[in-house]
């Protein structure tokens, strides 16, 4: 047996025996290999030829999603190597970077992002998912910690004032920690409103007191109690003004010589046009 100057070309006296030693050579099953057959090698009564085959270990899921990560990084002109843990069900994949602040990006956006891309990058073409994490100076572990302290504050103030509490809206992720954090709670229940992105969880405590009359009339006077005020003023008005002409019902508006003399150049005008100098 012999090996090329190329590290990943391998040679046996069948292409079967070139394989095995190949893949001896580099620790992985022939489903984790990508081999290419160079020489079948032959058989002669005077000289015979080795079969040689190339062989290259398949990139890993998760090697996938950590050079897509370090490739991003690059064109993000920001610094950051991968270091990557995975097993049968998903990818921990843990970013080292000296300014871990702009990798992590406003309310973890930009490393959000990165996650869902890497996921995305690490799952093709595979019938069963696997979860990715990305996760930059132990930033999600921080994220979790003030999502969960956040969700019992929020619980005891929608207990205190017995009113539902809405959350700013978050990405999927976010909302199950909230909803986890407050699963076991007792005096409250948690659900999601809305339409991505703007999808939010709603706290509503067991004690949620309905909106009671005294309040329901005090929104519905201020509704519509301009309206009202209105009225009464204009119903008192008319009513002084009868007292004045000794019971009698008020002129309208129209009958006044002003109104009637606007009213009749009106109908002159637009009834009977021809009957107008069009100089006056």
């Amino acid at each position: 047996m012999d090996l090329s100057e190329d590290k990943n070309v391998y040679t046996g006296k069948t292409v079967e025996e070139a394989t095995e030693t190949g893949l001896k050579a580099l620790n992985i099953t022939q489903e984790d290999a990508i081999i290419e057959i160079i020489d079948e090698g032959k058989k002669g009564l005077f000289k015979s030829t080795l079969a040689k085959v190339k062989i290259t270990a398949k990139q890993s899921d998760a090697q996938r999603a950590s050079d897509f990560i370090e490739g991003l990084l690059k064109i993000m002109e920001l610094d950051g190597v991968c270091k990557v843990s995975a097993d049968d069900d998903k990818i921990d994949i843990e970013i080292v970077s000296s300014k871990p602040r702009d990798i992590v990006g406003k309310k973890g956006s930009t490393i959000d992002a990165i996650q869902t891309i890497a996921g995305a990058v690490a799952n093709i073409g595979k019938d069963d998912y696997k979860k990715v994490t990305v996760d930059c100076d132990g930033y999600r572990d921080k994220r979790d910690d003030a999502l969960i302290e956040l969700a019992h504050k929020l619980a005891r103030k929608a207990v205190e004032k017995g009113k539902k509490v809405s959350l700013d809206p978050m990405n999927p992720y976010e909302r199950r920690v909230i909803h986890s954090a407050l699963a076991s709670d007792p005096h409250v229940k948690t659900s999601s409103e809305g339409k991505e992105p703007n999808r939010r969880v709603v706290i509503i405590p067991d004690n949620m007191r309905p909106y009671s009359g005294k309040e329901n009339g005090r929104r519905n006077g201020q509704r519509s109690g301009g309206r009202s005020g209105s009225s009464r003023g204009m119903f008192n008005k008319d009513k002084r003004e009868m007292e004045r002409n000794g019971g009698s019902a008020p002129r309208p508006a129209s009958s006044s010589p002003r109104r009637k003399k606007e009213m009749n150049f009106t109908s002159t005008y637009l009834g009977n046009s021809k009957d107008v100098d069009p100089e006056d």
